[in-house]
């Protein structure tokens, strides 16, 4: 039975409502537009929830770097291997993995992450005035960011010459200073570390999403709760957008539905090669938090994320698709890592896995549509969402306006493939 005829139109549909989504529709709403918000009901276990929690402004360097691509089969088959692939999953992935070997390359790692530098530039300011929109100033932490080097080789193979050639601020601490900055730290922990001094972290991913979440509702933004599954231009100038019980007209729609996003591109005209990075993360509760600052051990893959009333081990890529389920060695590899760090560390009281949208330039997709402005794309920011979800939304409102953005989004356009 074909879905029954419209029985709304908006002028603005924005499809997804995790943080890239919901910050566009507050950014449109707050500049008069009537918006409508269409995803699924928020269960608050999404990777906007999960994430380690941090405005990466230091995080320049693409996913495919030469190094990646000088240990790729290791990486990629190693089942502790911070970059892994599900085995039933190499052959539908083999495309994706083509093109990310090319994007490994030494010129093409250099200019996706000149692209991603211009991205992340403006996103500590971008997130200093949505934070204090929503009422959040109080959970941004600028308390800097730590790589961990757990060894000398560690240590030796710290190359940050293009991310400082780009803009990042990156100190090279000693393990004395390490210590002092840090003094929960295991005292046989570390041969040193690089320092991100100008690094922000959120206190709370949860309690500022739930703040914009309450501002997105504050502003009139309607919201439907539905998985759009169809998406067509029709003859009339509108998009027809459909799910399994509705079917809706927009003038302009905003795709911002991450993972979820490829199939509705594709409809929309575009094809890009987005797939899935599956995340995991393990968490503490404590009392008394062992750091007071984001750490990474370089070799291991994940952060340790300092959190309100918790510690949140998160991090490592596992490439495998939207429906498979979770892999649990993958929270045991990181949990043997956690206590090669901290010993004395709890058992776990709570894992989680989710899906982030990752691109084989490690670039996010920002622009309209090959045939035409009406579909707007606003995905595939793989682990910089969170950190980038109000330039996103600065850039959509732009297009929408018919504006020039401020940055040239050449880099990221559906069409750059």
């Amino acid at each position: 039975m074909p879905p029954p005829a419209p029985a709304d139109t908006f002028e603005i549909a924005v499809i997804g409502a995790g943080i890239v989504g919901l910050s566009i529709a507050l950014r449109l709403a707050d500049q008069g537009h009537q918006v409508t918000l269409i995803a699924p009901p928020d269960d608050e276990s999404g990777a906007s929830y999960g994430n380690a929690g941090v405005i990466a402004d230091y995080a320049v360097m693409p996913v495919g770097t030469p190094d990646v691509l000088r240990n790729l089969p290791a990486l990629l088959f190693d089942r502790d291997s911070p970059l892994s692939i599900r085995k039933a999953s190499v052959l539908t992935l083999a495309p994706w993995l083509l093109r990310f070997a090319r994007e490994c390359l030494p010129a093409r790692s250099r200019a996706n992450a000149k692209a991603i530098a211009a991205l992340l530039a403006p996103t500590p300011a971008a997130w200093r005035t949505l934070a204090h929109h929503v009422g959040g100033a109080h959970l941004l932490k600028p308390q800097g960011s730590l790589y961990l080097f757990e060894t000398q080789k560690d240590q030796r193979g710290a190359d940050f010459a293009l991310p400082r050639s780009l803009g990042v601020n990156v100190e090279s601490i000693s393990r004395a200073e390490l210590g002092q900055l840090e003094p929960g730290l295991p005292a046989h922990v570390g041969h040193g570390a690089a320092f991100f001094p100008n690094t922000v972290t959120l206190h709370d991913p949860r309690t500022m999403l739930r703040l914009l979440r309450a501002a997105v509702d504050a502003a009139g933004v309607q919201q439907i709760p539905a998985r759009v599954t169809g998406l067509v231009h029709d003859a009339q100038g509108y998009v027809t957008l459909t799910s399994a019980q509705a079917r809706w007209q927009a003038r302009k729609v905003v795709l911002a539905a991450g993972a979820w996003s490829r199939d509705l591109a594709r409809q929309a005209g575009d094809k890009v090669p987005l797939d899935t990075e599956r995340g995991y993360h393990l968490e503490y509760d404590m009392a008394a938090l062992p750091l007071t600052r984001q750490m990474a051990p370089v070799s291991r893959g994940f952060y340790f994320c300092p959190m309100a009333g918790r510690l949140r081990v998160a991090g490592t890529v596992e490439l495998g698709g939207l429906d498979a389920p979770a892999a649990p060695n993958r929270w045991a590899v990181m949990e043997r890592g956690a206590r090669a760090i901290f010993p004395d560390l709890p058992d776990p009281d709570r894992r989680w896995q989710g899906c982030r949208p990752s691109l084989p330039d490690s670039r996010p997709v920002i622009g309209p549509s090959r045939f035409g402005g009406d579909v707007i794309h606003a995905y595939g920011h793989g682990h910089l969402g969170l950190t980038l979800a109000p330039v996103t939304a600065q850039i959509v409102a732009d297009l929408i306006a018919g504006r020039p953005p401020a940055l040239d989004i050449a880099p990221y356009r559906p069409d750059r493939f």
